[in-house]
């Protein structure tokens, strides 16, 4: 898989549903400096559409979402802006 841009953090979360995918993905990312590139893999594929879906909607940035086999993919995720303050 090549890419322009550097992964700087792995998250397995193969075995997992929605939302515990999200919300790890999101504890994950929120540890990360603006900038920096999470990946996250999912076996489940739901958490494939909903997992960039909330992302995005949390003002990151979803750089790019690859189905690596039948039932896994590798979201890739920028983080762009800081925890939103409620």
């Amino acid at each position: 898989m090549g890419h322009d841009f550097q992964v700087a953090r792995t998250l397995d979360v193969k075995g997992q549903v929605c939302p515990l995918t999200f919300v790890r993905s999101k504890l994950a990312i929120e540890q990360m400096a603006i900038g920096e590139v999470l990946e996250i893999i999912v076996d489940h594929q739901p958490s494939a559409v909903n997992v960039p879906r909330s992302m995005e909607q949390e003002g990151q940035t979803v750089l790019g979402v690859e189905q690596t086999a039948e039932a896994q993919w590798h979201l890739f995720v920028r983080k762009d802006r800081e925890k939103l303050k409620r």
